[in-house]
């Protein structure tokens, strides 16, 4: 055809064929899955067929061309001249029937049918004849089955077979779950240097060096005939001046292994005598256990004269405590000032929502992003609330109970980040409450003390799955209470301070074992304190700010106070931390 010529297209239009104009293509989908089932029922039909697949007997028929597009491992046979390339029938001996067919299946159509018992066989047949869009479908289900009870064998399983992206994926998982993952025993299975690179890292997300050691007291005990020679090669990549010499010496004599009795004792008199033989003396804490303590607004009130006149103020402002450098500094404040505000971390991120400013009680909200040190605005709850609780769990925010404007509220709701959307849900608390402690913790919500509105300062603690809808009763706490602080450190819920029914401010701490449902007392706080902010960093509990009964010229007051106190879980005592820049109370509080 001549270059000036001109032809007609299939709608009739006149288009001159040189130069193109990418502006006039168009794309459809339809026509490709319609070319695609075409293709496929004449493979099942064995129209036009040229070539047989063949596994155990199994034959499939199929298109040389059709595979050979699909697959650089199907055009290397047919192109390069190998045995294979004018066979009618080709042997694939090392993939199963069931996996070949599901393979030719993806070929012809591109879905792929894929569950826990043929994954791993499909994946390796995928990655054999370079199916690599197979492979990455094999590899987002696996993404979805991530969890702790599998990772390592994941790790393990794409280390085998050099799957570089699931290999990544589960690396990442064990790091953001190491505590977790190292209470299954999958985690002995890791070879010595696979469980080296771990312990080398950076982003194991601990809270204590402690963790660390127990895994690899773990990982050495799975066979302890063998790894007993690689103790001390093992325990120089913990950063064991982090852990206290209590704690050392308690796994000393806890041993019952001689020779790791004498090892864990070498390394004790190693750094005792700063001698640094053994292990590194100088260390710093990883980043993945570095944890910042966010105090969220809150209210200060103070005597600021001889007639018990005193100042009132809320806060929009946010401080951050470095937990390492035991630094306070500001960040950006809040766009609105709230008084007990529901506070929860979800996806890195902290959400604050509702509270009170100037005796308004809010629905609104705001997320601030760490990363990118900003504020914004999110969806309202359906209703306002103030004093009530809110937990992260499994990707959605729960608001329970609290003041709902003049009463006390019983519902529940939930935000969908995605959707960025409040719904109320069916669930509501067995008695409206408000003033109460609440926490997540391994797929249940708990609730614990608060008041309802026939009793004050309760004792009880309560549990919710928000799959069942079911609440549990669970054992009560020794002393009644409300405006408490509350946190989970090391498998245990701690209640701490608060007022009790005679409207003593509190220094009484007691834990709660999850596992046990048992109380227990803890060594009180150095200081009384109401609504502080409570918050589990680095294997210790923090316990901030708070108010307290102040009495001058027969006037009781509530005041705000500024000290802060850490309790040692190792040593259980208390320990003074600086104190906050300025006296807050009834603040909100986050750890990243």
């Amino acid at each position: 055809m001549a270059p000036a010529e001109k032809e007609k297209d299939v709608s009739g239009c006149t288009c001159n064929m040189a130069p193109f104009d990418v502006s006039n293509k168009y794309f459809s989908k339809p026509h490709i899955e319609s070319v695609l089932r075409g293709l496929n029922s004449l493979r099942k039909s064995n129209d036009f067929c040229d070539v047989q697949l063949v596994s155990k007997g199994f034959c499939i028929n199929a298109h040389r061309a059709i595979l050979a597009s699909s697959s650089p491992y199907f055009y290397a046979m047919f192109t390069n001249g190998l045995l294979e390339a004018d066979k009618k029938s080709i042997e694939l001996p090392s993939v199963s029937p069931n996996v070949l067919d599901t393979l030719v299946n993806f070929i012809y159509s591109g879905e792929i049918n894929i569950y826990q018992e043929n994954v791993e066989e499909l994946m390796i047949a995928a990655d054999m004849l370079e199916l690599n869009d197979a492979v990455s479908c094999c590899t987002e289900f696996l993404k979805s089955e991530l969890d702790s009870t599998n990772a390592v064998g994941l790790l393990r399983f794409a280390d085998m077979h050099n799957f570089t992206v699931l290999h990544k994926l589960a690396k990442d998982f064990i790091y953001g779950n190491f505590v977790q993952i190292c209470e299954e025993d999958e985690i002995g299975d890791l070879s010595k240097d696979q469980f080296i690179n771990f312990l080398n890292s950076e982003y194991l997300c601990v809270d204590s060096e402690q963790q660390v050691f127990r895994a690899a007291m773990k990982w050495i005990k799975h066979d302890l005939s063998d790894r007993r020679r690689y103790i001390f090669e093992i325990l120089s990549c913990i950063r064991i001046p982090l852990m206290s010499t209590q704690f050392l010496e308690r796994e000393i004599n806890d041993n019952t292994d001689a020779s790791l009795r004498v090892a864990l004792r070498s390394i004790y008199t190693d750094i005792a005598e700063r001698i640094g033989n053994l292990v590194a003396l100088e260390v710093e804490p990883r980043l993945g256990a570095k944890k910042d303590i966010y105090i969220l607004g809150g209210s200060k009130r103070e005597i600021c004269s001889a007639w018990s006149r005193y100042s009132e103020s809320t806060f929009e402002s946010v401080v951050k405590f470095n937990t390492f450098r035991k630094e306070w500094c500001d960040i950006k404040p809040m766009n609105i000032g709230r008084i007990m505000p529901g506070v929860a971390i979800l996806n890195g991120c902290i959400y604050v929502v509702g509270g009170e400013n100037e005796s308004l009680i809010l629905s609104n909200g705001e997320c601030y992003n760490p990363i990118e040190d900003e504020w914004t605005s999110v969806a309202g709850m359906t209703v306002p609330r103030c004093e009530f609780g809110m937990a992260a769990l499994n990707g959605y925010l729960y608001a329970i109970g609290g003041w709902v404007g003049d009463d006390i509220g019983g519902s529940i709701e939930i935000y969908s980040p995605s959707l960025n959307r409040w719904t109320m849900c069916n669930s509501v608390l067995p008695e409206p409450r408000f003033s109460m402690g609440v926490v997540s913790f391994e797929g249940l919500i708990y609730i614990v003390g608060g008041c309802t509105r026939t009793k004050r300062h309760l004792q009880d603690l309560l549990s919710y799955n928000p799959v069942t809808g079911e609440w549990s009763i669970l054992a009560p706490m020794l002393v009644p209470r409300s405006q408490m602080g509350v946190a989970v450190l090391d498998k245990h819920l701690y209640v701490v301070g608060g007022i009790t029914s005679n409207n003593e401010v509190l220094n009484l701490v007691e834990q709660y074992d999850f596992e046990e449902n048992t109380w227990s007392s803890v060594t009180p706080m150095k200081g009384k304190r109401a609504s502080p902010a409570v918050a589990a960093a680095d294997g210790m509990l923090y316990v901030i700010g708070g108010d307290i009964t102040h009495t001058i010229n027969s006037y009781r007051s509530q005041i705000t106070i500024s000290t802060v106190e850490r309790y040692n879980n190792t040593t259980t005592q208390w320990e003074d931390q600086p104190s906050l820049p300025e006296s807050r109370s009834e603040a909100g509080v986050a750890v990243l």
